[in-house]
């Protein structure tokens, strides 16, 4: 059996934009320099100004958050930026970061000009931000030697470096941390024809032969997320090979996505019961975030980061003051009748 037909572990969906082992094969696909990135214009424009700007002063870059859901590139906008400043990038993450001489250590190894890039952000530990917050306005780390009476703080002095943060959750980075932050950008799901060059671009490097109407059938199925159409594409790509002669044409790349679960816009089985549990047990809502979890046995976290960015995007969700309430156009999307007695939208 070539495919795994009941995907119903969250974590396992073909379609989630979070980060897996497989996608370690996507890191020579990835752009390398801020040319070669395809979408995302306004984000560009302004980080061009920004390293250029840099590069006028002689100085490092200056702090930078990338928020918005995952999959959209912020890990790859650090490596582009670190690359377009010729300088060395250090990869760390909030959750890796536990005490405060974890970010001590890594902080007194920058060099100058150095990148040193923290993904979920949000997710460091207050005591570790107190470090932060000195090495990225004064670049200096301050520690306590000794205990008791005779302990004395002394302050260390650090390269200029520059500090690019991710987060999925920017209503979780603490106000103190955003304002240390000379450059905040939110990332969008990207535009159809963006993702079309993606895969076109993506299938050329890994040497498979499509043509307009494969293409933009996975492009349209991607959710508006690069990582999902790299991984769609691989999928697509051995569907392909061992069915249809190695050509990724519409048919071919509808029957490998169908047999996927992945259906024409993108959802899959999670999403459709998601859509299912607030339209059959809740009569299209307004119901809570909290009890659409408990209903499904799944992590609140998990809808709320993974699946509802792209519902609300679609049209299909929607967030009021009272909860969640699925639309008309998931209703008919689903094939399922609309509540006619829906209550009024309190905003």
């Amino acid at each position: 059996m070539l495919y795994n037909l009941s995907m119903t572990d969250s974590g396992d969906r073909l379609i989630n934009p979070s980060p897996r082992s497989e996608d370690q094969s996507e890191l020579s696909l990835r752009p390398q320099m801020l040319a070669e990135l395809i979408g995302q214009e306004k984000i560009k424009e302004n980080l061009r100004i920004l390293i250029e700007a840099a590069r006028h002063r002689g100085e490092p870059l200056d702090h930078v958050l990338f928020y918005g859901p995952p999959g959209l590139g912020k890990t790859t906008l650090a490596h582009i930026l670190a690359n377009e400043m010729g300088v060395n990038i250090k990869v760390t993450a909030g959750p890796a970061i536990e005490r405060q001489g974890d970010l001590a250590a890594i902080l007194s190894n920058l060099r100058e000009g150095d990148v040193l890039f923290i993904d979920e952000i949000h997710r460091l530990g207050r005591a570790v931000e107190e470090v932060l917050y000195p090495a990225m306005e004064d670049f200096a780390l301050d520690i306590v030697i000794g205990k008791g009476p005779a302990a004395r703080s002394v302050r260390l002095k650090l390269p200029r470096f520059s500090v690019i943060g991710a987060t999925t959750r920017l209503a979780l980075v603490t106000a103190p941390l955003r304002a240390r932050f000379g450059a905040v950008y939110r990332l969008h799901f990207y535009s159809q024809e963006a993702m079309e060059e993606i895969v076109v671009r993506a299938a050329e490097r890994l040497v498979v032969t499509t043509d307009p109407d494969g293409v933009r059938e996975i492009a349209i199925r991607a959710r508006g997320t690069p990582r999902v159409a790299l991984r769609l594409l691989r999928r697509v790509r051995d569907f392909a090979q061992v069915r249809a002669g190695g050509m990724i044409t519409a048919t071919v790349a509808d029957e490998a996505l169908d047999l996927l679960d992945v259906d024409s816009l993108g959802l899959d089985e999670f999403d459709r019961r998601v859509l299912r549990t607030i339209i059959e047990k809740y009569n299209c809502g307004p119901v809570g975030l909290n009890t659409i979890a408990a209903s499904m046995h799944e992590e609140q976290d998990t809808i709320q980061d993974v699946v509802e960015p792209y519902l609300l995007q679609l049209g299909f969700l929607e967030r009021t003051s009272q909860g969640r309430m699925a639309t008309r156009l998931a209703c008919e999307h689903l094939g399922l009748p609309y509540p006619d007695n829906q209550p009024p939208k309190l905003f």
